[in-house]
């Protein structure tokens, strides 16, 4: 049994690999600013602490002498309207930042034996991404650096951050990009849901002979990972003795429109596609429409070579569980504001 810390273990993908570290019998202790949305705290860990990791006498609290590993997903973000609109940027570098330099201290401090690091394909340079066809996010590429947020630059930072701790303090560490984790128990409304929640639940919620929004012209692309998926390449990555910075995706990419006609074709609905974008989207939005690059998709040729393990689920399968998922709690939401 390892005494297990997750930061950020209220959010989807901390909440999943809680579940998973507790199920196979370690003690978990999970810090979050929230607690759960859709997980009871018995499913998850065996302490839940909410607490505020920006602060670092919270971090001194929970992080102890004694403890084995420390997995770090704690951070400030959510999906495009959240990230890309530019409104919240200040808080996005200065939350997240100052979360990792008070995480990586305290781990050396306590003498923990390993930690990982969720960073994010965020990071990967906007240049490389212009191609919809042929998006670069092999690990090499990340530099000369040029991410289009500032969540990515402050990923790219934080990066740096805990191999500085590695090269300076011996801190063994372990760092994933991930490319676009998505799946029940996740986000699905309120402007920080991904895009699979987002066409999971315009779908769901839209009558047959209806019609879904898909911002932009829909020709952007993505490949997305089930929950499930990124949790296995994570402990893998934690078994193994690599320390990357490694990606963690699926190398299967979709449109977003190639997305949106796969929830639609789930649903068994029939549906029009409106692709909204420029100045009719700023008219109805008020703001830019915020779409990221062009192009992203996951490299794993580097996670193969290292780890000797790759994904195996295609990504209807993954679409199937969450469109059941989300469309249940459109269905509860409905009940609930009918009564």
């Amino acid at each position: 049994m390892k005494n297990i810390v997750i930061l950020g273990g209220g959010g989807f993908i901390g909440g999943h690999l809680g579940k998973r570290l507790k199920k196979e019998g370690n003690h978990v202790r999970i810090c979050d600013i929230k607690k759960h949305e859709y997980f009871e705290h018995s499913e998850i860990c065996d302490e839940f602490i909410v607490g505020d990791l920006t602060d670092p006498n919270v971090v001194k609290i929970v992080i102890e002498e004694g403890v084995d590993e420390v997995y770090q997903l704690a951070a400030d973000m959510g999906g495009a309207l959240y990230i890309f609109t530019g409104e919240h940027d200040a808080d996005v570098m200065h939350n997240s930042a100052i979360i990792n330099l008070n995480v990586a201290r305290e781990c050396v401090l306590k003498k923990v034996r390993k930690v990982f690091y969720s960073s994010s394909a965020c990071m990967y340079p906007e240049h490389n991404q212009l191609d919809p066809e042929n998006p670069n996010c092999e690990e090499s590429s990340a530099y000369p650096a040029n991410p289009d947020s500032e969540y990515g630059w402050e990923k790219l930072f934080s990066e740096r951050l805990y191999m500085a701790y590695n090269r300076n303090y011996n801190l063994d560490v372990r760092i994933a990009r991930f490319h676009n984790i998505f799946g029940p128990q996740g986000t699905w409304v309120g402007g920080k849901e991904k895009s699979p929640a987002a066409m999971c639940r315009k779908v769901a919620e839209e009558n047959d002979n209806g019609s879904i929004e898909v911002w932009g012209d829909g020709k952007q692309t993505r490949s997305f990972l089930y929950i499930d998926e990124c949790i296995e390449a994570v402990l893998r990555l934690m078994d193994s003795d690599f320390l990357g910075p490694v990606n963690i995706g699926s190398e299967e990419m979709v449109s977003i429109n190639e997305l949106a006609e796969m929830a639609i074709s789930i649903s068994q609905k029939k549906l029009e596609i409106i692709n909204l974008e420029g100045k009719e989207f700023f008219d109805k939005y008020g703001f830019k429409c915020p779409l990221g690059v062009k192009g992203r998709n996951s490299h794993n040729k580097l996670y193969k070579e290292k780890i000797g393990w790759e994904v195996s689920q295609p990504l209807r399968i993954g679409m199937e569980k969450t469109y059941q998922w989300i469309s249940k709690q459109v269905q509860d939401r409905l009940i609930v504001h009918s009564i």
